[in-house]
């Protein structure tokens, strides 16, 4: 038998971002210079995954707050877009290349998440063909660099959750955002407007369009800093807004319910005004992707 290590492949390098490794971190160490650090290292960031032509200077801000010196466990949760998912899946291989550098799936953690009957394996294809996590790869290793050798990744894919599944998931993922030396990304945009995504929501006295998309996602963001799931799926079933990583957020609110109150705090970074709209700005044929959603959240738990 083989022992040799199965790959991912970087397979939207060379389109969603360049494949060049030395174009590429000076790409995301301009970014990340441009961003700003907050008092204290976050435990769990929401940053979006569309191209970086488009999202790749907001991220900045979320990977920012990322201390490679304490993190040494990268839990990315990313949303199917290609596959029908009930439940979570797990990747097949042990290593995901960037143009940086080969990230390590911690073997371990997957045992562990496999023994509790409530996750599928992905294939290599879908695996592949997702962008969702794969667009967190490069800024989870420019962001750990300096300690390159000393950290894991737990890639997961999150499928179509019912509410009860979230809290299940977020059951089992508790006890790792216990850990201070875990870090958890959420792989998220907000919004998708318009007949492609069949979502055409508008609030007129919002102004135009893309005002209305800007102020349904902010109050968006506003629920989720309550760190409570059930105002998020109420906020959800009113406006239907087209998040697409609305899921692994709901797995995350249900971790963040188990810790007490008193444990846990919420910052978020405001991007510079001409930054904020724009992606929104950019149209075709009526549609609106805002990638640069104003916001971006860095989730912080500490322990109680």
């Amino acid at each position: 038998m083989s022992n040799r290590a199965l790959c991912r492949e970087a397979s939207h390098a060379g389109s969603w971002y360049t494949a060049s490794g030395p174009q590429l971190g000076a790409q995301l160490e301009g970014w990340l210079s441009q961003a700003q650090t907050s008092k204290r290292p976050a435990r769990a960031i929401i940053a979006p995954h569309a191209g970086y032509t488009y999202c790749g200077s907001c991220a900045a801000h979320a990977y920012k707050q990322v201390d490679p010196s304490v993190t040494r466990r990268v839990f990315i949760l990313g949303p199917s877009h290609h596959v029908a998912l009930s439940r979570c899946a797990l990747s097949t291989v042990d290593i995901y290349r960037t143009p940086l550098y080969d990230l390590h799936i911690d073997q371990k953690v997957y045992g562990e998440l496999w023994k509790t009957g409530m996750f599928e394996r992905m294939s290599l294809q879908t695996d592949e063909d997702e962008h969702s996590i794969e667009m967190h790869l490069p800024y989870t290793a420019k962001a750990m660099e300096s300690h390159k050798d000393e950290f894991t990744i737990v890639p997961v894919l999150v499928g179509a959750l019912s509410e009860s599944k979230e809290q299940e998931f977020g059951k089992i993922f508790s006890k790792y955002l216990a850990d201070p030396t875990n870090l958890f990304v959420i792989s998220s945009d907000f919004c998708h407007w318009g007949q492609r995504f069949r979502y055409t929501y508008y609030d007129e006295s919002q102004g135009e369009i893309y005002r209305s998309i800007e102020n349904l996602d902010k109050m968006g963001m506003g629920i989720i800093e309550q760190l409570d799931p059930v105002p998020f799926s109420n906020y959800l079933k009113k406006y239907h807004n087209t998040i697409c990583g609305r899921h692994p957020i709901g797995v995350l609110l249900n971790v963040s319910i188990i810790f007490p109150q008193n444990s846990k705090s919420i910052r978020y970074q405001m991007l510079p005004k001409n930054n904020r709209t724009c992606a929104l700005n950019r149209s075709t044929k009526n549609t609106f992707v805002p990638k640069n959603q104003g916001m971006i959240f860095s989730r912080l738990f500490k322990a109680a």
